[in-house]
Parts: C-alpha cells; sequence; structure tokens
C-alpha cells in the first residue's frame, strides 16, 4: 500500500517488526495555535494488550521520534516492554507517537514549531487519559520535544530518557555540517520535500536491512507527505533570531531543575549531533547516567540493544516505586549494588584518604634538592634536574594562570605531553585547581587516542607540537595550550592561545582557588584498549590519595628512597610520594625503547632504590644488558626494589632481571588501570609456590580485598563471590584507591558492579585464590574456553607449552561453538610463515600440557596490544585459528 493522502491512517501491514494490533488512530483537540481543531494522531500503544492480557502497567513510556524518522523507530521499546511484562517483569505501557506532520499522522498546513510540538504532545497525553507516573525517550529532535513537555509537567514525571539529541545551541555557533547543507538556501526544499535526499542520507547512517529502510520510507512516499520532514529542518534554532530559540531556551534552562533519574545513550559516529552535545546535556543534567555505545552512529536505536537497558535501568533506580536507587558504603563482603559513574555528578561513596596528592610536594616546597630528573634533557651535558622549590613554584604559578585562563573546578584538561617536569607540573597544578585530568597515551594509537580524547571532550587541551597538530586535524575539542613557547605564527596555526610559561607569568602571585574536595573528580585514565576500545576510568582525589598511601606504606618509599619508572601510569607519582624520581630516557608510549643502560643511567643520576618497569619494558632491559659497561652494572646493583606491573611476568623473565639488580627484592604487582595495586608477590614468594595453574600475583596489598566468583560451564561468572580455595573463577576486587567509575559508560560500569556492592569491582580477569591466601591469575574471563568437558583457561597451558626449547611465547585459545569448544595452542617457534606445526613440534607441545589439544599452530609473532606490548590479543588468535583450520589460505595473525 503507497500511502499519498494526507490523512492519517494506520501503517500498511507487514512492516518487519511492528504489530499491526498495536497501531491506533486518536482524535485530539487541537492545542495553542491549533486550538479550535481536531488533529488525528497515529500512535503505537501497548496500553489494551496489557488490559487482555489482564496486566496492570505501573506506569507510562512516552517516546517521541525526531527527523525524518517515526514510531516505527521506537517497535524495539514497545515489543521488548510486552515481552517482559508477559514473562512477568515490570509492566509498562509504552505509547510511541507520530509527530503530527510526520509517519501516519495528520497532515495541515500548520507550521510547527517546538513550542507547537510541546502543546501537541501535551494535548495528546491528556487526551489518552494518562497521569503518571511518565517517562518521556526522545531521540533527535524528539529529544528537545519530550524533555520539552518534561519540564512542563513535572507533577507526572518519573525519569527522563534521551538518545542522540541536542538541547541547546550556543549563539553564534555554526550548525553540524550535515545540517548547514540542509538549511542551506536553496537546498532546503529539494533536499528535504522535493525529494527524499534527507530522509536517504539518514537512514543511510546505520547498516539497516532492505525492509527496514523500506519501512522507516513508507510514510514519506509524497512531495505532500514529507512537507513536515522540511518543515522539521526549517525550525531548527540556529539562531537568537529564530522562532523556536526561546522555547529551546526554556526547556534548557529547566532541565537544570529536574530531579528525576535520567538516562542519556549515545552513537558517537554521528554527524550531527556531537560528543559537545552530550557534554552540554551532563552539564544540565548532572546526576545522569550516561552510556556511549561505541561504534554506534545517530540511529542508535536501530544499531544497540537500547530497549533492554532502558527497561533494566528502570527496575534499578526503582521509577515505578519512587525508591532510592541502590547504593552504600564501603563493605566488607560483596552483595549487592552499587552507585553510576558520570564524570561531573557527585561520586560514589568511597574511603576517604587524608590529605591531598600534592602535600609532599607543598611540605618541600622550600627544600633546594631534586625533585625531578629530566633524563631527555640535557643541561650543561648533565640530565635537566628541578627542585623541589621549583616545581612547587611552578606548581602554583601554572594552576593560578590556569585559572586565570578560565579553568574551573571539573573541567577537563588533556595533557598530550611527555613524562617528565613539563608534565609534572601540567598535571599537579590542574589537580590543585579541581580540573580533571585527561591522560590517554599514544601506545593507544591514533585512532584509539583520538576516540579517547574525543570521547572525554576536554575543555583544554596542553599539548606538545605532536599532540597539538593531531587535535587540529582530527578536530578534537578544547581551548588550546603548548606545553613550550611557539613562534606566534605555529601558535596560530595550531590554534594554540597561551603557553605554559604565558599562564606561569599570568598566574605569579595570583591567590590560588580553595582546593578540592576529596571526593571530587580528579582524573580519568584510559585503558591500554588491549580488550576491547579503551575506557576512560574515573578517579576522585581522595582514591588516587590513597593509592599513594598504599604505594608508601607497602614499599616504604621515604623522601631518600629515589624512583625511576619507566610505566607511564606510575611515572608522576614521585612529587606524590615525595621522593624524588627519575623517568628514563625512552618513549614512554613504547615500553620496547627502554634499554638496561638508559635504566642503569637514571639510576646513578637519581640514587634511586626502586625501579618500576612494565613487562615489556623489562624484557628489551634484559635482552639489551650486553652493552651494560661496569658503572652501570654497579649503580643497577645499589638498587634496593624492582617491580614490573601491567601484565603477567613470567618467572624466568624476573630471574633474569634479578641478575642485572642482584640487591634488589623482586615485585610483581597485580593490577588494572581501574586499581592500579591489588596484590603483590615477590620473586622468592612465587619460586616457594611454584607448580600452581597460572601466574601468582600475591596476596591483597593494605586493605584491599580479593574474592573468586566461579565460571560456568559456559564462562560466565555466576558464582556467589567467595574467598575459597581452589575455586577457578572471575577475580572481584575492592580497596580504597579503586576507581569511582567508568566515563560514560554506565553499562560497563554496571557489568562491572553486577551482583556487587559499592566499592567493589569485577576485574574481567580470572583466577584463583591458594590455601595461603594468594591470588593467581589464569587469564581473561572472555579467552575462557568452554570445552564439553567443561571450561578451561588459557594461562596454565600456555606455560606448559613455553616449556617446550623451542617455543618462546604461546597462547591457548578455544575453537568451535560454546560448550564444545576444542583447544588450540598457537606459538612462536622461529616459524617464518603461519600455518600447521610440524609433527615433531606439534608432539612436544602435546607432551608438555595434560590439556589434550586439537592442533598446534604457528606463526612467526602473536598479537599484542600497543600500549604493554605483552599482553596477547587470545581473541583475534582464535579467530585467526578457526579460520586457518577451517582451510583458509594461512596468513599473519
Amino acid at each position: 500500500m503507497r500511502v499519498t493522502a494526507p490523512d492519517a491512517t494506520l501503517p500498511p501491514a507487514g512492516l518487519p517488526g511492528l504489530d499491526p494490533a498495536l497501531s491506533r488512530l486518536i482524535d485530539v483537540p487541537g492545542a495553542a495555535a491549533d486550538a479550535g481543531t481536531t488533529r488525528t494522531w497515529h500512535v503505537l500503544d501497548t496500553g489494551a494488550a496489557l488490559a487482555a492480557r489482564g496486566l496492570e502497567p505501573v506506569g507510562t513510556i512516552i517516546a517521541v521520534h525526531g527527523n525524518p524518522t517515526w514510531s516505527y523507530l521506537w517497535r524495539t521499546l514497545v515489543n521488548s516492554s510486552l515481552a517482559r511484562a508477559e514473562a512477568g517483569a515490570t509492566a509498562w505501557r509504552v505509547v510511541a507517537v507520530d509527530q503530527l506532520e510526520m509517519g501516519f499522522s495528520e497532515r495541515s498546513d500548520r507550521r510547527r514549531t517546538l513550542a507547537q510540538r510541546i502543546a501537541d504532545l501535551d494535548a495528546l497525553v491528556g487526551e489518552l487519559g494518562i497521569r503518571g507516573p511518565i517517562v518521556t525517550i526522545g531521540h533527535d529532535w524528539g529529544g528537545p520535544i519530550s524533555l520539552g513537555w518534561a519540564v512542563e509537567n513535572r507533577d507526572r514525571l518519573a525519569a527522563v530518557v534521551a538518545l542522540n539529541t541536542a538541547v541547546h545551541h550556543p549563539d553564534g555557533a555554526p550548525l553540524p555540517f550535515a545540517l548547514r547543507v540542509a538549511t542551506a538556501r536553496g537546498m532546503l526544499a529539494a533536499g528535504t520535500t522535493g525529494t527524499t535526499a534527507f530522509l536517504d542520507t539518514t537512514l543511510a547512517l546505520a547498516d539497516l536491512d532492505p525492509a527496514i529502510r523500506a519501512a522507516f520510507r513508507a510514510p514519506y512516499a509524497t512531495v505532500a507527505r514529507r512537507r513536515g520532514i522540511g518543515g522539521f529542518v526549517a525550525d531548527i534554532p540556529a539562531t537568537a533570531a529564530d522562532e523556536s530559540t526561546p522555547a529551546l531556551r526554556r526547556m534548557s534552562a529547566g532541565l537544570r531543575e529536574l530531579d528525576v533519574p535520567a538516562l542519556l545513550l549515545r552513537g558517537p559516529k554521528d554527524p550531527v549531533f556531537g560528543e559537545g552535545h552530550l557534554d552540554d546535556l551532563t552539564e544540565r543534567l548532572p546526576h545522569a547516567d550516561v552510556h556511549r555505545f561505541e561504534g554506534a552512529g545517530h540511529l542508535i536505536a536501530e544499531e544497540r540493544p537500547y530497549a533492554d537497558v532502558v527497561l533494566d535501568w528502570l527496575d534499578e533506580k526503582g521509577v515505578a516505586t519512587d525508591a532510592a536507587a541502590p547504593g552504600s558504603a564501603a563493605p566488607t563482603a560483596p552483595p549487592g549494588s552499587a552507585a553510576t559513574a558520570s564524570p561531573r555528578s557527585a561520586a560514589a561513596t568511597a574511603p576517604t584518604a587524608a590529605g591531598h596528592l600534592w602535600d609532599a610536594l607543598d611540605a618541600r616546597r622550600d627544600d633546594d634538592d631534586t625533585a625531578v630528573i629530566d633524563m631527555t634533557t640535557a643541561r650543561d651535558g648533565a640530565p635537566l634536574r628541578v627542585s623541589w622549590r621549583q616545581l612547587s613554584a611552578r606548581v602554583d604559578e601554572i594552576a593560578a594562570g590556569l585559572d586565570a585562563f578560565g579553568v574551573r573546578p571539573g573541567d577537563r584538561v588533556s595533557l598530550l605531553v611527555q613524562p617528565g617536569p613539563t608534565l609534572t607540573a601540567a598535571l599537579y597544578a590542574c589537580l590543585r585547581i579541581g580540573a580533571v585530568v585527561v591522560v590517554a597515551d599514544r601506545g593507544l594509537g591514533i585512532r584509539g587516542l583520538s576516540r579517547a580524547v574525543r570521547g572525554a571532550v576536554p575543555d583544554v587541551v596542553i599539548g606538545e607540537i605532536a599532540g597539538l597538530a593531531a587535535a587540529r586535524a582530527l578536530g578534537w575539542p578544547g581551548r588550546r595550550i603548548s606545553a613550550a613557547a611557539l613562534p606566534a605564527a605555529t601558535s596560530r596555526a595550531l590554534g594554540v592561545e597561551a603557553s605554559l610559561s604565558d599562564l606561569a607569568r599570568a598566574g605569579r602571585g595570583r591567590t590560588l582557588p580553595e582546593p578540592p574536595a576529596p571526593d571530587a573528580d580528579a582524573a580519568v585514565l584510559f585503558t591500554s584498549g588491549s580488550t576491547g576500545p579503551a575506557k576512560g576510568v574515573v578517579y576522585t582525589h581522595a582514591q588516587l590519595t590513597a593509592l599513594r598511601d598504599t604505594l608508601a606504606a607497602h614499599f616504604g618509599v621515604t623522601a631518600e628512597t629515589g624512583l625511576v619508572t619507566g610505566f607511564a601510569p606510575f611515572a608522576l607519582l614521585g612529587p606524590a610520594l615525595g621522593t624524588r624520581s627519575a623517568t628514563p630516557d625512552m618513549d614512554v608510549s613504547a615500553p620496547r625503547t627502554l634499554t638496561a643502560a638508559a635504566v642503569a643511567a637514571a639510576v646513578r643520576a637519581s640514587d634511586a632504590r626502586i625501579v618500576f618497569l612494565s613487562p615489556a619494558a623489562v624484557a628489551n632491559v634484559v635482552a639489551t644488558a650486553s652493552a651494560l659497561d661496569a658503572d652501570d652494572r654497579a649503580a643497577l646493583a645499589r638498587v634496593e626494589t624492582f617491580l614490573s606491573t601491567g601484565a603477567p611476568v613470567g618467572i624466568d623473565l624476573l630471574r633474569r632481571a634479578h641478575e642485572l639488580m642482584p640487591n634488589a627484592v623482586a615485585h610483581t604487582p597485580y593490577g588494572m588501570t581501574e586499581c592500579l595495586l591489588v596484590a603483590d608477590v615477590t620473586l622468592p614468594e612465587i619460586e616457594s609456590a611454584a607448580g600452581g595453574r597460572g601466574v601468582c600475583v600475591g596476596r591483597p596489598l593494605g586493605t584491599g580485598q580479593v574474592r573468586i566468583s566461579a565460571i560456568d560451564a559456559e564462562g560466565r561468572a555466576t558464582g556467589e563471590p567467595t574467598t575459597d580455595a581452589g575455586i577457578t573463577g572471575e577475580i572481584v576486587i575492592s580497596a580504597p584507591h579503586l576507581k569511582r567509575g567508568y566515563f560514560r559508560l554506565y553499562l560497563t560500569d554496571r557489568e562491572a558492579r553486577r551482583g556487587l556492592a559499592d566499592r567493589w569491582h569485577r576485574t574481567g580477569d580470572v583466577g584463583h585464590l591458594d590455601a595461603d591466601g594468594r591470588l593467581w591469575v589464569e587469564g581473561r574471563l572472555p579467552h575462557v574456553i568452554t570445552t564439553a568437558e567443561g571450561p578451561v583457561t588459557p594461562v596454565g597451558i600456555e606455560q606448559d607449552a613455553e616449556t617446550v626449547e623451542a617455543v618462546t611465547r604461546a597462547a591457548a585459545v578455544g575453537v568451535g561453538p560454546v560448550g564444545r569448544q576444542v583447544v588450540v595452542a598457537v606459538v612462536e617457534a622461529g616459524a617464518r610463515r603461519p600455518g600447521l606445526a610440524s609433527p615433531e613440534l606439534t608432539d612436544a607441545v602435546r607432551a608438555a600440557t595434560a590439556q589434550p589439544l586439537a592442533a598446534v599452530l604457528v606463526a612467526p609473532t602473536l598479537p599484542t596490544d600497543i600500549r604493554h606490548n605483552s599482553k596477547i590479543d587470545r581473541s583475534r588468535l582464535a579467530a585467526w585459528a578457526e579460520r586457518l583450520l577451517a582451510g583458509e589460505k594461512p596468513t599473519a595473525p
């Protein structure tokens, strides 16, 4: 059926996913400028279906589409809500509207402004007799309309949800490029009404099945039926003079007074509504739960399972019963649930450490001893040394200068500077005034780094030339500050407003603002991206201070200890610990650039007693040990503590590193970006515990706690967290320095807290506790192999395979369907080409392990993550192994 008439009508039969029984037409008295008329709407309404099943809804969800879609956009929410209600879950009535002039609702000659559409929606809600509680959900320009109705009807409002939308347009700012094209003179009528160009372009933003694309096009077959599309675009409030601007401003201002639960879902690959629009929404709704679906775009409802997310969220928030959101103080055991983590919202309850991260810096502000040594910068033939007095003064000056520059508490500042005195001063200055530092290193690769920085929506970017050039080329948001003074022409080209030196001069003599509260957000640290897109991990000041205190207490750090670190997350902790620090001459984002001679030089220059390196850095240090001279070896012999963390460290590598630092106790702490220190173990302890499956990482540090959630036959962590020995499952942790949450990843946060109380975290690692309370890591949860005999973890098999003389590295992966996978070993064994291992090597690897192996494959190099150069990408290897065993031509994994 081809709909051409202007009258409201029911959709044609056969549209995929649309139950015709849920469609209805309703006559509604006209509102505002439409008063005195009657308009006919098409809606999808589950009310009658619930009544027919004897189900009483707890409330109503009003779903409002944008331009150029229609109520079909919400079919998954409609269907899921009904199916869940039938299954005994919370029953919500869903009313998904076709706005007037759109979908299968009536066409008229009326020009509908934002205020008119809000009035139209209110008239429909009144005619349907919906009283409350009401949840609104909107997408695109349905966002301002649904939120506008919400602001004006707070007495009936229970919650608000928004998908990819905007509620404010700054004066003088250009529209997004796609909308500038659509609204350009001569293009508006032709692109939106005269042709299907606007409709086609919007639908092309998602990979839609042809039948679904045709369903979206169904209401817009003729020029007359597309006038609403053009009218929507023409009504975009782009300037202060536009007719709908006052209504938009009223609505956006009113959002600041909404205190109902709010959920913001976003597809980042949206050419219309950018990260800045989401940032604006979170400022107006600071309590909102936010989730960015990485890889999704404008039509997020067609790309991600949003419906169950919304319905689960309503249950979690107790919206229907007006219950308080769950959350509690720090537990001693992990049942329950926890609060969310939006970086500018109130922090989840957490243990509060005393003081601030910069306390030691303040205490030594009159001390002329060395605080930081820059091994990459020479002055008079020696490494650059910065005293405590100089560093403290510089931090204060930059902090005051940032305040004068307009940086305020909660503003995010992206730091694109290599570790050293400049980065140290900038970081502590930001923390001192309450700015939130965003740290994402080059080890993520340019795409990963760009995704991280853009997703964090920094207010300010402080960078060196390479970082500033990338920011300019890739369109990263934020005002620009250069780490070093630049020529005027270069500054203009890069959009730089000031240098750190300029800020220091401007801040000299100025009074600093009050320091931030302990529970204020302090940092967003991005993960390595080794198990998916890098995630921003949010820390408060109290949690960073707790990390400092845990590190100092466990390793006995004093003012005279000295620290050499080639591990980026800890490269900035020296001033916090009150001890001098040096970063070796290396590219910190590429650990394999560190040499043994560079470590020795840094130790000699700093007289350090602690050396902190990543596993990949340790591997190259050991590999380059032959270049050490007598002075180098003497310097390394003075080291008392050697730490390597960031990924599991093999015992043989630790032994070889210990040979270079013979008087040091070798530690291999276990941690992750979400909790940088969880447990610790020494080389002697590892050797005494030999024989267990996996990597022994020791006992929890300080007041931290570890539990194990047992995995089921399908590799899911479903068991009640326990300290019982010998149970293999997901590692669950709690510590005062555990992160507050993830940056705009509500679902990731929810999964990390699943079944747990506040201040507990599911790590995604699998392992077990032994009878002495030591933790053993056996791999990652996504890499558990689900065989017909039960789940199998990979690390123990890999350790077995690596005992074969020819094997330098191994990975164990699963091939086949879940529950019936077979185990395949992939090894590095000097092979120049990938493929099946030789019969001799296959027999040797099979003989080394008790686990039956379906095949042994060889690869010249096993793929690893960029940052650590050591975490094997088992998921990628599993897909490669499956292709190879299926008969595809062998290629590099």
